[in-house]
């Protein structure tokens, strides 16, 4: 089989297949009796979930823990995947001619999406402990808005700072990238490494955007879209910098506009 042909009968299908199966399922999920566990809300009183967390040792922990987990992972197939294609691609094309070349583009992906899966936790304990903090102080919790403007605002700061031009210009050069990470000397580990040191400049790049999910709410199958393809244009497309500095402009004055209306209320 040429490297042509096994492109096209492996690659395209494979990641095709795996961003396809995450927006099925993330759509089936959102719009399913069981919507509340992917959304923020409460997760665990009532239903499967509530049984498993009794039934399980430490199971008010482990149980919201699994099922964020899995949540995140669909969400980040769905959303980042797609804005790696370009780097996957040019990889795919360079092992092409190795026997073991689909288990390197396999490891790639799961390193990759590893990254971003810890991220996920961390910003799933985060939100954790937020949201217990506005519980717990009465002040707090009658002024909510606070949260959600301050996470829109972090956001449009973040796309002045230095650090995400750094991480962008790392995710813009899939070539350069794949070259400074891959000698094939031991291809395994380092196509693993290579999709977790993607993923880490991919996560510096797009953490501030992807944490907007839970302000928006991360059952908004609408809003993943629009910031999925916001973050593929940034990354990929010719003019994607210049993108950049507008967004943040805006994600800014929605953020002063919440605090505004919710000031004056």
């Amino acid at each position: 089989m040429s490297a042509a042909v096994r492109h096209r009968s492996l690659f395209v299908p494979l990641v095709t297949g795996l961003v396809v199966v995450a927006w099925i399922a993330l759509w089936a999920w959102s719009t399913g009796p069981y919507q509340r566990y992917l959304a923020h809300g409460d997760w665990f009183a009532l239903g499967p979930a509530a049984f498993l967390c009794r039934a399980v040792p430490g199971g008010d922990v482990l149980v919201p823990a699994v099922i964020h987990t899995l949540g995140w992972v669909l969400m980040t197939v769905a959303m980042m995947l797609p804005t790696t294609l370009p780097l996957l691609n040019q990889f795919e094309r360079m092992t092409a001619s190795r026997a073991e070349g689909p288990w390197l583009l396999t490891l790639t992906i799961t390193g990759y999406l590893g990254v971003w899966t810890l991220f996920g936790l961390g910003a799933h304990g985060l939100d954790w402990l937020v949201h217990q903090a506005f519980e717990r102080v009465p002040s707090l919790a009658v002024n909510g808005w606070i949260a959600g403007a301050s996470v829109i605002a972090t956001a449009g700061l973040f796309q002045f700072s230095a650090l995400k031009y750094r991480c962008l210009e790392q995710c813009r050069t899939p070539l350069s990238f794949i070259m400074s990470h891959w000698r094939g000397q031991s291809p395994r580990r380092e196509a693993f490494l290579l999709g977790a040191h993607h993923g880490a400049f991919c996560v510096g790049c797009c953490w501030a955007l992807m944490l907007l999910m839970f302000v928006v709410g991360t059952a908004s199958i609408g809003w993943m879209l629009a910031l999925g393809a916001v973050m593929a244009i940034e990354k990929n497309m010719p003019w994607g910098k210049r993108l950049s500095a507008p967004l943040g402009v805006g994600l800014l004055g929605i953020a002063a506009f919440a605090a505004a209306v919710n000031v004056m209320q």
